[in-house]
């Protein structure tokens, strides 16, 4: 009897190009489909999150990168002359903006340093809350006019405060010497001082309240022979904490009334608020050293960077493992460019810093410089003052150079500090604190090749009023 075959059902059916397929190798490919599309939408997702993090960010910035413009007039020129002085000696020449910035009698004194019924005031509250004002007075908590000029900030991180140390100058300014190396007033060729009262140290959480800790580095009465006698010279006081040591260290410029001993000076403390005692002075590798700065890089290693040979010069060097002495290495930098007020800082590798001319009181250019290494070479990059108007971008907006402080959490977002100096009263100083930005390509080229340079350009934006962006990490809202 002839059979038939039975039609038996297939546990296979037929793919693509008539291939066939196993369940399992099907049902893995379903799965690894859904994996895949999983994991694109994540990818989306945090592309999409990363995105409007950047945009943000982008927002927040460019708040603080806005260019605001200023303008004044300059008061006609004081005083008539006899025809016959004309005749003699020609038309009087009108008086420079800078000339107007150092005389206290000038129309314009209100502008540089408004009076005391425009302060920034932390009790006030209102619109002006956590505002910068550029040139105003600046109170602490206690309502008294802050006292830390040519300073520098420390911030704790184990606290999250930052301390702000810098130069007491709350006593009579009186005129010093005529013939002074350093801190010379352009028109008049003159030196004034204040005696020496200390390094004065204030905190804060958010950066615009200052509570005043008091004078943690005083300055001697009685004893003339003290580096810290009354009589002499301390300037540009910076603080940084050595973790291997535990210990506050804080570097100083030391001089006399003549500025002729060219020192640095070294004090220590066990605390932030002091009390600092003061070990000693030396002229740094040998070599005459006023307007300084100290570094603490990433890798714990601290600089001091100091002018030098009359201030023609800026010499770098590390400093020993206690932070309490220099090491024999030292290198030259900026040799001949006459600069003066460093303020250093590092952003993704690369080591900036922004300087002054040496024209003592009177405000002049700033310029940027970059190196790869802290030691050099250092290369020129220009003006990096944006905004106001040239005469406010050729004086730096009428002040110098003392730190940049980074803005945690604003990566290449900087507050660039500076003092704009009342020579006539120097406890009457201002602070002028502006954003600072390290972005975008450098418009100037490199000194010497005239190429330009790989790293980003740096950028000091001017603003009459400004703020932290709210809700930055450390602002109080």
């Amino acid at each position: 009897m002839k059979m038939r075959n039975k039609q038996r059902k297939s546990s296979a059916f037929c793919c693509n190009a008539g291939s066939r397929c196993s369940l399992p190798v099907v049902v893995w490919s379903l799965v690894g489909c859904i994996l895949m599309i999983h994991l694109y939408s994540v990818i989306r997702q945090n592309d999409d999150e990363n995105i409007q993090a950047r945009l943000k960010h982008l927002a927040i910035t460019r708040e603080l990168e806005e260019v605001e413009e200023e303008s004044f007039h300059m008061p006609p020129p004081r005083g008539r002359r006899s025809p016959r002085a004309v005749k003699r000696r020609g038309p009087r020449k009108p008086p420079s903006v800078i000339d107007e910035f150092l005389d206290d009698s000038s129309e314009l004194r209100n502008f540089f340093f408004p009076d005391r019924r425009t302060v920034i005031d932390p009790s006030r509250e209102g619109n002006d809350s956590m505002h910068y004002y550029p040139g105003r007075q600046w109170l602490d908590t206690d309502g008294n006019p802050i006292q830390a000029h040519g300073g520098g900030l420390l911030y704790v991180e184990s606290t999250a405060t930052y301390y702000w140390y810098g130069e007491n100058k709350d006593g009579e300014t009186y005129h010093a010497h005529k013939r002074g190396a350093a801190r010379v007033i352009v028109s008049a060729v003159s030196v004034n001082q204040v005696d020496i009262i200390g390094v004065s140290c204030y905190s804060s959480k958010d950066l615009w309240t200052w509570t005043n800790k008091g004078i943690v580095l005083p300055g001697e009465e009685t004893n003339i022979t003290h580096d810290l006698h009354k009589s002499n010279v301390l300037e540009r006081p910076k603080v940084v904490y050595n973790d291997r040591t535990g210990q506050y260290v804080m570097w100083m410029h030391i001089d006399d009334v003549n500025y002729t001993k060219a020192s640095v000076g070294v004090a220590v403390s066990n605390s932030p608020t002091g009390p600092f005692e003061y070990l000693y002075s030396q002229r740094p590798h040998g070599c005459e050293s006023r307007d300084m700065t100290i570094f603490k890089d990433e890798d714990g290693k601290a600089y001091l960077i100091y002018s030098s040979e009359d201030n023609s010069e800026l010499h770098v060097g590390p400093l020993t493992d206690d932070y309490l002495d220099v090491t024999g290495v030292v290198r030259r930098i900026l040799v001949g460019q006459h600069r003066e007020a460093p303020a250093l800082f590092k952003y993704e590798g690369t080591y900036y810093m922004i300087t002054s001319g040496c024209t003592g009181w009177a405000p002049n250019r700033a310029l940027a410089h970059a190196a790869e290494s802290i030691m050099g070479p250092w290369e020129t990059m220009g003006n990096p003052c944006v905004g106001g108007n040239r005469i406010f971008r050729t004086t730096t907006f009428f002040s110098q150079s003392t730190f940049v402080v980074p803005i945690m959490g604003l990566p290449g977002s900087f507050i660039f500090m500076a003092d704009r100096w009342n020579p006539a009263e120097l406890r009457d100083s201002r602070y002028v604190w502006l954003p600072l930005s390290v972005g975008g390509a450098a418009d100037e080229p490199l000194e010497y090749n005239f190429g330009f340079p790989l790293w980003s350009r740096v950028s000091i934006y001017w603003h009459r009023r400004w703020r932290l962006p709210v809700g930055w990490k450390g602002v109080q809202t």
